[in-house]
């Protein structure tokens, strides 16, 4: 019995543009995308040109690389492109005094990501050692809503207060630190690969 392919039936979704797309928005060349996803690089270049239809299998490997699951990379899970965040079901963190929440869905090719961070008196967001999390060429804008926090980026300090605001390459070492006398609170909008030479 053959291989089940995506071409069993006409209203299923052509993967091949789709993954085209969210692997150059990723910034992944074919050959990055095979090492992820286990399929070969040719494989994946007839199938981005629309010259094979992957089996299940393969699109499933495909999705995985693409870090989706395969309803997400086949848009079956999508309703009208409106996506909300239940504040119920947000994605939450802490570590140390450090919380924060995602309040972005995490969409497939999406280029920047929303967060909710709550400091504690003398918490910090990571450490000066600690290395950029983030890749080359992104960046971060932050919005202080209450609360007094100093933003180190590669060795300087930056004092913020309820209301300011500061964009920064997030590609280089940096954490918040709260040394006020309160908990702080702050929104942080990461934005990848849009450094300007």
């Amino acid at each position: 019995m053959p291989a089940t392919t995506l071409q069993t039936a006409e209203k299923t979704p052509k993967i091949g543009p789709r993954s085209r797309a969210l692997r150059e928005a990723m910034g992944l060349s074919l050959r990055e995308l095979a090492e992820r996803s286990g399929v070969s690089a040719p494989m994946l270049s007839q199938v981005e040109r629309g010259e094979t239809s992957p089996t299940l299998a393969v699109a499933e490997k495909i999705a995985a690389g693409l870090e989706l699951t395969l309803s997400q990379l086949l848009r079956l899970d999508e309703g009208e492109h409106v996506a909300v965040s239940r504040a119920a079901r947000r994605r939450r963190y802490e570590r140390g005094g450090h919380r924060f929440e995602e309040l972005t869905p995490p969409l497939p090719g999406q280029r920047a990501d929303v967060s909710l961070h709550t400091l504690k008196v003398g918490a910090t967001t990571g450490g000066p050692s600690d290395p950029p999390i983030h890749e080359p060429g992104s960046r971060e804008t932050a919005v202080v809503l209450t609360g007094l926090l100093a933003l180190v980026v590669d060795g300087t300090r930056h004092q913020l207060r309820a209301g300011d605001s500061v964009t920064f390459d997030a590609d280089l070492p940096h954490h918040f630190e709260n040394d006020g006398e309160e908990q702080a609170r702050f929104l942080a909008v990461i934005a990848a690969g849009l450094r300007r030479s």
